[in-house]
């Protein structure tokens, strides 16, 4: 079966249904190929890894980094440079040689552990391997759910690797899933249920990648952050990687480079080893999307250190620099294997040639309510409940993005009653987040958690008041969730939520476009999930 550029595991999927000519991200048809072969070349070598782990046999740490990291190259916005991926494809493949090498019984083994070709034949397998491959479209649905899932779930454990925190459990389970949706074999029913084990581990890994960030950086603690800007030239540092942030701020010390976090990396002011470098200076603007507009004006370097990239303007294309699972033709690439001092300097001298950032905006952002630190109101918060100070919380975590539909999330978070509580992580934040919602006795009425990985502090918190307030279920809390998705991390959070007993979930702008008819009704009928009306109905729904 040929079929040419479909992809659709983002919200704004083109028309709601699939990106076939051009991602509205801004991805080539060629890209999407060769991120399509990624994928398939990777799902065997993960059939041929999970084949030796059953005969006994250990897989590497550098086997596990590399599957984590070809997931995490195809998220939305993350890699645009067909020659890094098309570099990929070949590494995966000749590592699978060498492990198949070692599999007693290579009779067993099904057809996508066997597939071999050169780059002569990527194109046309290519052709053949991508989502629409899988004609049911019940079993597709779900085979994507899953894979959209895995992608998120090792966007997260990659962070924890970067930390030198690794879980093998995980690994073999992303590998073994991986197996598992390339197996013609498995009914709906059984694909139902590995996207529930899905969200168990994805559990298990924001778990992981709080501890590498706690125990490296210390717990997250109120903090208020700058978004003005200073007199010194300046690196701006975009995406989720804390360890990068690290090494870009001891390399940056004593040479005058003032760095500024963007979108994302806003939650790294809270922490405390962070916190002690005196030219981490601040914030600067706002969620990815409008980075063509504010990367502009920020005059400086950028860093990429993972999605989100929007296509540069020519203007500063040649100031932005990408590392890790992240590219994009014609711009720099900072190198660097897990445990390895990444060197920054190309960019160091860049920024020592800019002018310093033009302002934008001016004032504060407070955040850092991460688990630990609710932990420590936990008092005050229960009581304010009991009194009825606080009437209920909102979860409305997530991801921002550009679609004019995502006012309602502003407009939501302004028209809530005075005595509700945002809880909030990612970068939907940016919808409300500079808006003067007020406290309620002291507490905000705006809790940021930090990055979209930190929802794991949102669940955390949940089940803490349950705990308090002696619940059976999770579900009789005075907590509603309406969260905001864009990409593959949001998917990840959504299934762990769901393997944790949460109902009535929320979700906009749209649904899913890959979740099928009969699939989307079976997450209705079972845990709720339902999308958004408008703010007064969802108000009203929520609320009276």
């Amino acid at each position: 079966m040929e079929n040419k550029m479909f992809c659709y595991q983002c919200q704004e999927t083109a028309g709601g249904k699939g990106c076939k000519l051009v991602g509205v991200c801004g991805k080539k048809p060629e890209v999407a190929a060769m991120q399509d072969l990624l994928i398939y070349v990777t799902k065997g070598l993960s059939s041929v890894t999970t084949q030796l782990r059953k005969e006994g046999l250990e897989i590497c740490k550098c086997v596990n980094h590399l599957i984590t990291q070809n997931l995490f190259t195809t998220i939305t916005n993350a890699n645009f440079d067909k020659n890094s991926i098309i570099n990929r494809i070949k590494e995966t493949l000749s590592v699978k040689e060498k492990l198949l090498e070692k599999v007693n019984d290579k009779s067993i083994l099904p057809e996508i552990a066997l597939w071999n070709g050169d780059e002569n034949d990527f194109a046309k397998k290519a052709e053949t391997v991508g989502v629409l491959a899988t004609e049911d479209e019940d079993i597709r649905s779900l085979r994507e759910l899953i894979t959209y899932g895995l992608k998120g779930l090792a966007a997260y454990s990659k962070h924890a690797n970067a930390l030198l925190e690794d879980n093998e459990e995980i690994d073999a389970f992303i590998q073994d899933a991986l197996a598992k949706i390339s197996d013609d074999t498995l009914t709906v029913q059984d694909l139902i249920e590995l996207t529930l084990k899905t969200g168990e581990n994805g559990v298990s890994g924001m778990a992981l990648l709080d501890t590498a960030n706690t125990k490296t950086y210390g717990n997250p603690e109120i903090t208020t952050v700058n978004i003005g800007v200073g007199k010194n030239p300046g690196i701006l540092i975009s995406g989720h990687d804390l360890k990068d942030l690290e090494m870009l701020l001891e390399q940056t010390q004593g040479t005058g480079i003032d760095v500024y976090t963007h979108s994302e990396m806003l939650p790294a002011h809270y922490y405390p080893l962070l916190k002690k470098y005196p030219n981490l200076v601040g914030n600067y603007g706002n969620a990815w999307w409008k980075q063509k507009e504010e990367f502009e004006k920020f005059n400086g370097p950028i860093l990429m250190t993972t999605n989100c990239i929007v296509p540069p303007a020519d203007s500063y294309k040649d100031r932005l620099w990408t590392t890790g699972a992240t590219g994009y033709e014609g711009c720099g690439h900072i190198d660097g294997e897990y445990g390895q001092i990444k060197d920054f300097s190309p960019i160091i001298e860049q920024a020592k040639t800019c002018p310093p950032p033009t302002e934008i905006e001016t004032g504060s952002i407070t955040g850092g309510f991460a688990h630990k630190q609710v932990f420590a109101l936990a008092d005050k918060v229960v009581e304010a409940v009991k009194n009825g100070a606080i009437r209920k919380f909102v979860v409305m975590g997530g991801c921002d993005g550009r679609m004019k539909s995502r006012e309602y999330y502003t407009k939501f978070a302004e028209s809530l009653p005075k005595d509700v509580i945002i809880l909030t992580a990612g970068c939907a934040k940016y919808k409300y987040n500079k808006l003067d919602l007020g406290d309620i006795g002291g507490i905000p009425r705006c809790l940021d958690a930090g990055q979209c990985n930190d929802s794991y502090s949102l669940a955390l918190i949940a089940l803490k008041l349950k705990e308090v307030f002696e619940l059976n279920d999770i579900n009789d809390l005075p907590i509603v969730f309406n969260i905001a998705w864009y990409e593959q991390k949001a998917v990840i959070v959504l299934l762990a939520l769901l393997y944790l007993g949460v109902k009535n979930i929320h979700l906009g702008p749209t649904l899913p476009a890959f979740l099928s008819p009969n699939v989307a009704k079976v997450l209705v009928e079972n845990f709720g999930i339902a999308g958004i009306g408008t703010v007064e109905e969802d108000i009203d729904l929520f609320f009276n």
